[in-house]
């Protein structure tokens, strides 16, 4: 799949009120998320690196113990098994890519 639209990606609900458009590769996954307003992630780790972007909404971050509001243009970098957890403050489009893949995203 070396092109494709966004709209032709199948959405997902992994966690309720996060809809996600995955694109993976081997060793990567790039998500697209629209994030209900007050839809949480509880705390997690897991062995993959990820880098977060908010592309609109705030996003409340909530990495290693300390917490930020993120807005559009705010980035965070997750290191491998760092423990975070996250809620969306308003609707939120949040861009999330994954080093090596997440195959429970697939």
């Amino acid at each position: 799949m070396p092109f494709t639209e966004l709209d032709n990606l199948p959405e997902k609900e992994p966690v309720r009120g996060y809809h996600g458009r995955f694109i993976h590769t081997d060793s990567m996954t790039l998500a697209y998320w629209r994030i209900d307003a007050e839809a949480e992630i509880p705390e997690h780790s897991h062995p993959q690196e990820q880098v977060a972007s908010v592309i609109e909404g705030q996003f409340e971050l909530v990495l290693d113990g300390a917490s930020r509001i993120m807005g559009p243009g705010s980035i965070a970098v997750i290191p491998s098994n760092a423990p975070h957890s996250g809620r969306a403050v308003t609707n939120c489009r949040i861009i999330d890519v994954w080093h090596p893949a997440r195959d429970d995203y697939r």
